[in-house]
């Protein structure tokens, strides 16, 4: 498997937007080999906050296939135009092997 992590600080009192924008549905879940995005927000008392996206595909290549495909490049473009908003202090992104999966007291190798 593969994961996408986006790390994504924002101002004080805006990661609940940041989380309704990627909570809502849309085309990357109708995409071959597509697993997960699960939407985390880290706990802080006050300050600037991160929301983390972490997207598993089954592969590097599905991944790559998405980031290809007219779909995704057609969003990016609509998009191109619109200034960030400038609640978004700063985008971090990395991708990832899966290694290792631990599930309810059992573990197992990811295969390649």
């Amino acid at each position: 498997m593969f994961v996408q992590m986006r790390k994504i600080t924002v101002a004080e009192g805006f990661a609940d937007q940041v989380v309704e924008r990627f909570q809502k549905p849309g085309i990357i879940e109708q995409q071959e080999g597509f697993v997960d995005l699960k939407i985390l927000v880290k706990k802080t008392r006050r300050g600037d906050e991160e929301v983390v996206l972490l997207i598993t595909w089954e592969s590097e290549e599905h991944w790559k296939k998405w980031e290809k495909s007219d779909a995704h490049i057609a969003g990016h473009k609509a998009k191109r135009n619109e200034p960030q908003p400038e609640f978004i202090l700063h985008v971090e992104v990395g991708h990832y092997e899966v290694k290792a999966v631990k599930q309810g007291g059992q573990s197992a190798a990811a295969e390649d």
